[in-house]
């Protein structure tokens, strides 16, 4: 009898993100994942208490991917660099897109969490004098308008000639605005 292959938790949750990749964060069950991995299912049940413990560790690693795609972009503007991975983002896993954005589920808690992107606006330059309460105002609206446009751009939606380029054209332009509407309420207030 050939020896039991082992696998490790790091792979059990590559297994399951695998899963979730193509059909979403929803659909990965033990089962799925044991057979994905050519193993019965105990592997899995020794590193994770059930599957919900395991749609966590995904979500976790979808949290390090985004995070990875923020510091990647190196703008020089973090506010920016949160925009340009949302795209990415939407490009390269739209399936993740929807799982967060269209369904109702306790994922996108964990992923604001996980993100804390008041801390990286915190960071630019732009956006310096603004408190928390107005970062998280301006944060609600940018993801307003970043939530339809990444939407856009994972189901393809955009005319066929607008460019990644108009796309960030767009979103810079909007940016500017919220951030000039800001500005504008800040000193009325003052």
């Amino acid at each position: 009898m050939p020896p039991k292959k082992k696998f490790t938790k790091e792979d059990i949750i590559d297994s399951a993100f695998s899963i979730a990749k193509t059909e979403g964060i929803d659909k990965i069950t033990i089962r799925k994942v044991a057979d994905h991995l050519g193993s019965s299912s105990a592997p899995i049940y020794v590193n994770f208490e059930d599957v919900e413990e395991l749609k966590h560790a995904v979500v976790q690693k979808i949290v390090q991917l985004s995070q990875q795609m923020i510091q990647k972009q190196k703008t020089g503007n973090p506010f920016r660099d949160i925009g340009l991975a949302s795209l990415q983002m939407a490009k390269e896993y739209p399936v993740f897109v929807h799982d967060f954005m269209m369904k109702p589920n306790e994922y996108l808690q964990d992923y604001d969490e996980g993100m804390d992107l008041i801390q990286l606006m915190k960071q630019d330059p732009e956006l310096e004098g603004f408190s928390e309460d107005e970062l998280m105002t301006i944060l609600l609206k940018m993801r307003a308008f970043q939530l339809g446009l990444t939407m856009m751009v994972a189901n393809d939606l955009l005319p066929e000639d607008f460019t990644m380029e108009n796309i960030i054209k767009l979103q810079d332009s909007l940016a500017e605005d919220v951030l000039t509407a800001a500005r504008v309420r800040k000193e009325k207030d003052l």
